[in-house]
Parts: structure tokens; C-alpha cells; sequence
């Protein structure tokens, strides 16, 4: 599915495309917060190195298990922008979409899409994160998603509001097939091959008891990556679970208005509630109980 204008050329990625995706991804979003940033925050960084590295990882992943979900837009000059997605049981994904700054508003956009969403043609769902970018929301919009505000909460834990946490234990490979069911109730489709990635990068906790089952990530600053549970109950024991082993700052992202029970957790916990992006969905309701990650959906 090739596509050119005059002097670019949309085309599949290559693996050898993305450590130059990465570096490209890093400067569009850093220069999409620095333009969107609120002035109470924090100025925003660059990706640092390591958190590069688990990019490409999880770029290459995307290359192994879709190769036709990863496209590069290109010119002599080199990369101008990308789009990576993936399908996960008749669920299409868009992972990352980004343009180099300065170069939004060359049509360059709008093509990569295109191809990303030829690869989910076969999908009868269609789910992903977005920035609050209007151009992106837009284009994201007109594609045919259901745009729901997402909301995060940021602060320091409150270590007496923290309540008893039983029926929690360490997770590992042999919880996968539990997950993928859990994934299934909770979003409609498995995320198979996903969970190895995740197991190699992150920490796993799980909860499997008679009431009900449910997992969560947490990345490298402790915050929590993916949550999904069968129950409010069990994704409330979760939630707290990975709030209990915080210290300073954490935060919890991608809560939609369908997952009131984190921002219950979150203020009783003492953190402060704040809004930022959209989850765009297509042909499905808001997944709960359920915290999304901003990549693997």
C-alpha cells in the first residue's frame, strides 16, 4: 500500500527504521507537550534514553507480530513521520502516530493513518489513545471514533488511607492464559503476545480469587501501566495494591468516566484529579473495569 506525493513516499517500517522512529516519536510528543503544557506543571522533558529503549523494544515487537500495521513516511531527507498499530482478536490498535514538528499540515498525516487503518480492515473494533492535539483528534474523529476524555491523578499517597490488601500476589508467565480471558471480559479481545512483552518489562501483580480475577503493570516508576479485573471490586484491590508499594510521586493515567472507582481510589488515596486526552473508540463502549496503557491498549 505505497503511497507518494511529489517528494514523499508512504511505506511499510523496517526494522532498521526504528531507532530514527523512536528519536522522531520523542520530538513530536515533546514538542506537542511544550505547546500544550499547562503553566502549574512541570516543564517537559525529552524521553530519556532508557525509556527509548523500551520504545524500540516494543516497536519491534510491533514489526514481529503486524508488519502491516507499521508505516514511515519518508523523503531524502529521511523520516517525516510514522504510524504503528496491531490487531489483537478482531481488535485494531493504533499504537503510535506522529509527524516530525514543524511538519504538521503537509498532508503527511492523514496517509499514514490510512495505511495504519487499511491493516484493521478486518477488525471489527478499533481502539486508541490520544493526545489532546486538536489536528489529531480530529483527523481521529473523522475516521470514525468516539472520542472519551480521559482523566489522570498525580500526587503522593496517603499511606493511611491504604486499606488491607489481601488475595494479591506476584504474577508471572503462567498467569498469561488468565489474563488473556480477563482481557476478553474487560475489552473484548485478548492482548496474546502482548503479555510477554510486558512481563519482560514490567511488574505483575495478580488477583484470582472465587469473587473474582483481575491483574495490573506497573511500569518502572511505579505507576500503574494496564489494569483489568472482572469486578470493580477486585480492580479497586488491584489499584491499591500498586498505590501501596509507591513512594513520592505516582500517578494513574487513562481513567475514563466508566472507571469512576480509580478516581475513588485515587481520591481517597489523596492524589489530585486532572484531565488530559481521549480514548478513541470505534464499534465498542468504554472497557471497565479497565485502565488502558497509552500504547498497548
Amino acid at each position: 500500500m505505497d503511497e507518494s506525493t511529489p517528494d514523499v513516499v508512504i511505506r511499510p517500517m523496517r526494522p532498521e527504521d526504528v531507532p530514527a522512529a523512536e528519536r522522531l516519536s520523542a520530538e513530536g510528543f515533546h514538542e506537542l507537550d511544550t505547546r500544550m503544557f499547562r503553566r502549574s506543571w512541570p516543564e517537559p522533558e525529552l524521553r530519556p534514553a532508557d525509556r527509548g529503549a523500551t520504545w524500540v523494544a516494543r516497536t519491534l515487537h510491533f514489526l514481529h507480530t503486524d508488519p502491516g500495521g507499521c508505516w514511515v513516511a519518508e523523503d531524502e531527507s529521511g523520516l517525516l513521520g510514522l504510524a504503528t498499530s496491531f490487531n489483537r482478536e478482531k481488535l485494531w490498535c493504533l499504537a503510535t502516530y506522529a509527524v516530525r514538528p514543524g511538519l504538521q499540515g503537509r498532508g503527511l498525516g492523514k496517509p499514514l493513518l490510512a495505511a495504519a487503518l487499511h491493516h484493521g480492515r478486518g477488525s471489527l473494533r478499533g481502539m486508541l489513545s490520544s493526545s489532546s492535539d486538536p489536528k489529531a483528534v480530529r483527523r481521529y474523529r473523522l475516521a470514525g471514533f468516539s472520542l472519551h476524555p480521559q482523566m489522570f491523578l498525580t500526587g503522593t499517597v496517603d499511606r493511611a488511607a491504604i486499606p488491607d490488601l489481601g488475595k494479591v500476589r506476584e504474577g508471572t508467565a503462567g498467569d498469561i492464559d488468565l489474563m488473556d480471558s480477563i482481557d476478553r471480559q474487560a475489552r473484548g479481545a485478548a492482548h496474546g503476545p502482548d503479555h510477554e512483552l510486558m512481563l519482560a518489562s514490567w511488574r505483575l501483580r495478580v488477583s484470582d480469587s472465587t469473587t473474582g480475577s483481575g491483574y495490573a503493570y506497573t511500569d518502572q516508576m511505579g505507576d500503574v501501566a494496564l489494569l483489568a479485573a472482572t469486578n470493580r471490586r477486585t480492580a479497586t484491590r488491584l489499584l491499591w495494591a500498586a498505590l501501596a508499594d509507591t513512594e513520592g510521586e505516582v500517578g494513574i493515567h487513562h481513567v475514563t468516566a466508566a472507571n469512576e472507582w480509580a478516581i475513588d481510589v485515587g481520591m481517597a488515596a489523596r492524589l489530585e484529579l486532572h484531565q488530559e486526552g481521549y480514548l478513541g473508540l470505534r464499534n465498542m463502549a468504554p472497557p471497565t473495569p479497565y485502565l488502558h496503557n497509552g500504547a498497548l491498549l
